[in-house]
């Protein structure tokens, strides 16, 4: 069986003139000559053991940050895998340094090891409480402001007339919030553009995701969603805190600020991957729960990005974690909303409480919710299927704009200030015009937001009746009678999180079916369309709008066709298996969804129907498509590995997985061979099996190799100091003479990886690389011989879906 997978080759993208451009590492299965160093032996017994390179992750130069905006290459091709994606190393290296290090801790110090880890739980959670809290108050006081002072502008026009300057004013307010919001992300954080879920979930699947975990991302992060949920845009604020509590807790976790330069020197123990990520996982729980006021939906969204790392004892910190940080966004907000000790507000979003008589169903109910379920995996599978070709679309334009304004500006100008955007192939402006057209993208929503919301609240007639004990933030009364406000502007004009609670509580009759019906048009477009902007934005609250909207809708049509008791058609409570099912229907979350509508709604009666729902979504929009996150990962090329192998891949087998040849260096090392293998960038894979021979000139060589020895014995301090942001090899300099000397990698080796003969199946290779949170995986022939390496790269290429499958089939014959 011919082995067509296991060279690694080097993708560019070439220009008009069809010069090679700025390239990007893509696996695509064609053949390039890669460098090895290979022990000869033939029939000879080897010894394996491991040395992992150091992560690096140095710095953005000057030059790569002007280059940053601009699109390595647009991953049309599932098949393509960026290799500028670093796997992280869940499974601890027990390495020379490490096993002694644990051999002299006393009984003590583990235990004071375990309540370190308890402390720097409970500040995560207290942290990404505090944000949260920041969040809601800064919205809500902006946003109150942009309201009101619209509102006074629309109620001193619709006597006059000129309303059109009420509109200008709206759309103005909203694009100047957005541009801010726009420009911090595009100029000087892409990275914290969207929800962050895709990120983090890639983070806690094993991908080392550049800047993701950064604490300037982390700024530009809460600043980016203020302004976006404040200029109007159908976004939410609750996903984004999931990214913020990871990025607290990746911070908090390591006991220093690598971007402020501080060193507290305090959990030097937890600077490596395996315990960074436990803290992340609690992070992003942590976010959950101040979002959504849901604990233990927090805990069940770690748990199903990577149950297989987790034991009892880190369940219950992520658990403390997550009930610290929606303790604090209560205190917190029950001090501003000036009733100190009342706990009411344990998540930034609350859908109010649902009374019993409102929510009780029958039996007969069932598969009209389950019938909910698949129109919401429908609608789901075409909002998916409509944002990534819009994705995409970005992706193109944004190319040949930076293109067209290279070719602009080198006939045009040479002045020393644009010495930034100048290379070895001439003058570059790709990374300029893109945050540009970025930012003005992103105003253009926001204008276009503000106008639809204006015309759909202008031309609608749906007049009710304003009651004395109304909850609506700010009515708006416009050509209604006195006494009456525009139930449209109770969707549009306010907080999507309040145009929710509306949606799930208000009485029956306070909108009529056309009303719901354009809103619901709309607001889909008009979401779709903002989700992958250059803004901090999640897409939660947008999805439980629409879904709330078309399933109040299908409440009254419900109760119009029934008999003449319809008291069990309730709204409020048809909206609510709505939203799940549109929630479900676009990001195909299950357990921790179910969990968390549960805990949000403050009622475990629809418990049942809720995970129904959930479930019908799932099915019927795995159908058609992958969910959101699912698909805005392929769209980065991120080697993301899924919980299982593709389920048709038993006949094939390590071999056919592993990259080969594979680059080996010796026990006993010279360090300029060390040096060039380090230094080669076709060698990708940064893992290099340490073989020993067993001859018998070896204790010649060792005796040998020992002399030239130098004295210097490196601790794990050294390596924990630098931790994340190892140095590269480049900036090491070595000395001819240093070249010379020879290097014992004993103490630095895995002396015990985990190792795979070459006939095992690839889903039992897979199963062992997704559940130990392996990095690299050795494949040995029957003679214990090192004939290939298992990476991330080489299993996310096979989990293609049937279309993938059948290409390799193909090939294979």
């Amino acid at each position: 069986m011919a082995n067509i997978t296991k060279k690694v080759s080097w993708s560019s993208r070439a220009d008009e003139s069809g010069a090679a451009g700025e390239g990007t590492p893509l696996l695509n299965g064609s053949e390039q000559p890669r460098p090895s160093r290979q022990l000869s032996g033939g029939g000879s017994i080897f010894q394996i053991g491991r040395l992992s390179t150091v992560d690096l992750e140095e710095e953005i130069t000057s030059d790569e940050d002007c280059l940053r905006g601009r699109p390595k290459e647009i991953p049309h091709n599932e098949k393509l895998l960026s290799l500028k994606f670093e796997s992280l190393d869940y499974d601890n290296i027990e390495n020379q340094l490490f096993l002694e290090e644990e051999r002299r801790m006393s009984h003590m110090g583990f235990r004071c090891l375990e309540i370190s880890r308890w402390v720097v739980c409970g500040l995560i959670g207290f942290l990404t409480g505090l944000i949260a809290c920041f969040i809601d108050i800064v919205v809500e006081q902006l946003a109150g402001i942009k309201y009101q002072v619209v509102k006074e502008n629309i109620e001193k026009f619709t006597e006059v007339g000129g309303l059109s300057i009420s509109l200008i004013l709206w759309a103005v307010i909203n694009s100047a919030f957005v541009m801010v919001g726009a420009i911090i992300v595009a100029c000087f954080e892409p990275i914290a553009a969207g929800s962050g879920i895709p990120q983090i979930k890639c983070y806690l699947n094993g991908v080392k995701i550049p800047r993701v975990v950064r604490l300037k991302t982390l700024v530009v992060k809460v600043c980016g969603v203020i302004c976006s949920v404040v200029g109007g845009l159908a976004v939410g604020k609750e996903g984004p805190m999931i990214h913020s509590g990871a990025v607290v807790a990746a911070g908090v976790s390591q006991g220093r600020s690598t971007s402020l330069k501080r060193d507290f020197k305090i959990f030097e123990y937890f600077r490596r991957d395996t315990e960074k990520r436990d803290f992340v996982s609690a992070g992003a729980a942590a976010g959950v729960s101040a979002a959504f006021g849901a604990p233990v939906g927090g805990v069940l969204f770690s748990l199903e990005e990577g149950a297989s790392f987790w034991n009892q004892m880190l369940t219950w910190r992520i658990f403390f974690a997550s009930m610290i940080s929606t303790f604090t966004l209560n205190f917190f907000l029950s001090i501003y909303h000036k009733k100190p000790g009342e706990l009411s507000n344990p998540g930034l979003i609350n859908f109010g409480r649902f009374e019993s008589d409102s929510v009780t169903y029958n039996l007969y109910e069932i598969p009209l919710f389950i019938a909910m379920g698949a129109i919401g995996g429908l609608l789901g599978a075409l909002f998916n299927v409509l944002n990534y070709w819009l994705t995409i679309f970005r992706i193109r334009v944004g190319c040949k704009m930076g293109k067209f304004s290279d070719e602009l500006l080198k006939q045009i100008v040479s002045i020393t200030w644009l010495k930034c955007f100048k290379n070895n192939h001439g003058v570059r402006t790709g990374t300029f015009i893109a945050p540009v057209c970025k930012v003005m993208e992103a105003m253009l929503v926001a204008a276009v937001t503000a106008t639809v919301s204006f015309t759909m609240i202008y031309f609608s007639n749906d007049c009710q009746p304003l009651g004395p004990d109304h909850t609506e933030e700010y009515p708006l009364q416009l050509f209604c009678a006195d006494g009456e406000y525009n139930s449209m502007a109770t969707a549009f004009f306010n907080t999507p999180e309040r145009s929710v609670r509306s949606l799930f509580h208000n009485q029956p009759g306070t909108y009529n079916p056309l009303t719901l019906g354009l809103f619901t048009l709309t607001y889909f477009f008009l979401a779709c369309w903002t989700y992958g902007l250059a803004v901090s934005a999640g897409v939660f609250i947008p999805s439980l709008l629409i879904g709330a909207a078309w399933g109040r809708l299908c409440g009254i049509l419900l109760a119009s066709i029934s008999s003449n008791d319809s008291t069990w058609a309730n709204p409020g409570k048809y909206a609510l298996i709505g939203a799940a099912a549109q929630l479900g229907g676009i990001v195909r979350m299950t357990l921790s969804l179910t969990v968390i509508m549960v805990e949000a709604t403050g009622n475990v009666t629809y418990g049942l129907p809720i995970m129904l729902v959930l479930m019908t979504a799932k099915i019927v929009g795995d159908y058609f498509v992958e969910g959101l996150y699912d698909i805005h990962i392929k769209l980065q090329s991120v080697p993301f590995l899924h919980w299982e192998a593709p389920a048709t891949s038993h006949w094939l087998t390590a071999r056919e997985v592993m990259s080969s040849p594979v680059t080996c260096l010796n026990r006993i090392e010279k360090v300029g061979t060390i040096v060039d293998i380090l230094s080669n960038t076709s060698t990708n894979h940064n893992g290099f099996p340490v073989v020993v021979q067993v001859t018998g000139t070896d204790e010649v060589f060792v005796e040998l190799a020992r002399s030239r020895l130098t004295q210097r014995k490196l601790q794990l301090k050294d390596f924990r100091d630098a931790y994340p942001r190892f140095p590269p090899i480049q900036s090491i300099h070595v000395s001819q003479d240093e070249r010379e000397c020879m290097m014992d990698l004993t103490e630095f080796m895995n002396a015990t990886p985990y190792t795979v003969p070459q006939e095992t199946s690839l889903p039992r290779v897979f199963k062992l690389f997704r559940a130990l949170g392996l990095r690299h995986l050795v494949v040995v022939d029957d003679e214990n011989r090192v004939v290939g390496l298992v990476t991330r790269k080489d299993l996310a290429r096979y989990h293609l879906g049937k279309h993938g499958l059948e290409e390799l089939q193909l090939a294979q014959t």
